[in-house]
């Protein structure tokens, strides 16, 4: 139990904005400095890993499942809330300590507490920050949840990983599909398409809309192109195991679906977290940048929700279906809309239609 060595490195991620509205890492920053502040009295921490590693890979899935239908990133796939399953187990490690050292003191940490867990899986040795900040282990990729058992215990210690095996491979960089590393090692959560569909609660930038590409609900690019995970375990898990409705979604279903009943199909899984509005939000801007036009309908019906951040989303995604119903939806709801942000929204998917439509004279022969 020691000062982590990247602390000044995340009070400069924090001080850039990088995190942009998880307000709550700033919020306890000074917590971060020392593990005491989880556990008082704290002199040991055993840090854990739990594969994730979906037995279905993009590269093995048909075709048409990896372009038509809206993705859901692997640790989410099996309904299951890592939080829960990483904490029950890491109890059960507990238990055993205290059988050990009776009197001990001890706290199991996964994720929430302010701690930095990768900077200590590395100096418990468990692995090397790749360029796409993600902590990477030999013979076992990056597909793994971390979790911390704190104790009052004084452990031997092992030797921490000093190496780096990333050497000049930018695959993870380069296959970002909103640019969010502003360099290796650094990550822009603003751009980030898994902050982008579970931490922002309000419209996602316009810019950014098209890099989403389709995902419903984080992301795997930067893991899915690294060499250390192509021969990775697959994780065994039985809480992790994909769940067929949450390998390959129809993003049309989540949007046409009650709130009420998005809500209750989600909770007690890891989807939950956005709420039914960031979740038809998602979707919708999946159908948009999927450009079917038989999902006119249920975007003109999204032109009704009664959340502005549900109804702007339509909005765009209607924009990017060059279809007549989809120009004539955006002008019947520009009629009768009256939240200014979504207008906005309504009126620039018109002029980006109307510009796509319009003819070209400069063309010979015309």
């Amino acid at each position: 139990a020691a000062a982590p060595a990247g602390l000044s490195r995340f009070q400069d991620w924090l001080e850039q904005g990088y995190a942009g509205e998880m307000g709550y890492l700033s919020r306890r920053s000074d917590a971060y400095q020392h593990p005491d502040a989880v556990l008082a009295g704290v002199r040991s921490l055993v840090m854990v890993g739990l594969n994730y590693k979906s037995p279905l890979p993009p590269s093995t899935l048909p075709p048409s499942t990896q372009s038509e239908a809206g993705r859901i990133a692997a640790y989410a796939q099996g309904g299951h809330d890592y939080h829960d399953v990483l904490k029950a187990r890491l109890q059960l490690l507990a238990d055993q300590l205290h059988e050990w050292v009776p009197g001990c003191r001890t706290r199991c940490v996964v994720d929430t507490a302010p701690l930095l867990e990768r900077d200590f899986a590395r100096l418990a040795g468990l692995g090397w920050f790749g360029k796409n900040t993600m902590l990477i282990r030999k013979g076992f990729g990056s597909f793994f949840f971390l979790g911390a058992l704190l104790t009052d215990v004084e452990l031997e210690a092992d030797p921490p990983h000093v190496t780096n095996h990333c050497g000049t491979c930018t695959l993870c960089l380069d296959a970002c599909p909103t640019d969010a590393f502003p360099e290796p090692g650094v990550i822009d959560a603003r751009r980030c398409i898994s902050y982008l569909t579970i931490e922002l609660k309000g419209p996602v930038p316009a810019e950014l809309r098209s890099g989403m590409e389709n995902w419903l609900f984080g992301c795997d690019v930067c893991q899915d192109v690294c060499p250390w995970n192509r021969k990775s375990p697959v994780g065994t898990a039985p809480e992790f195991q994909p769940r067929p409705e949450f390998s390959a979604v129809d993003a049309a279903a989540w949007l046409s679906e009650t709130d009420a009943d998005l809500k209750k199909r989600m909770r007690h899984t890891p989807l939950s977290r956005p709420g039914p509005v960031g979740l038809k939000r998602n979707a919708a801007i999946v159908l948009g940048n999927l450009g079917r036009p038989e999902a006119v309908p249920v975007l003109t019906q999204g032109l009704e929700h009664a959340d502005p951040i549900v109804r702007g989303a339509c909005a765009w995604a209607l924009g990017q279906l060059e279809t007549p119903e989809a120009r004539a939806a955006l002008i019947a709801r520009l009629a009768v809309e009256d939240n200014p942000q979504v207008m906005d929204e309504l009126q620039q998917a018109v002029s980006g239609l109307d510009a796509k439509n319009k003819p070209d004279h400069t063309q010979a022969g015309n």
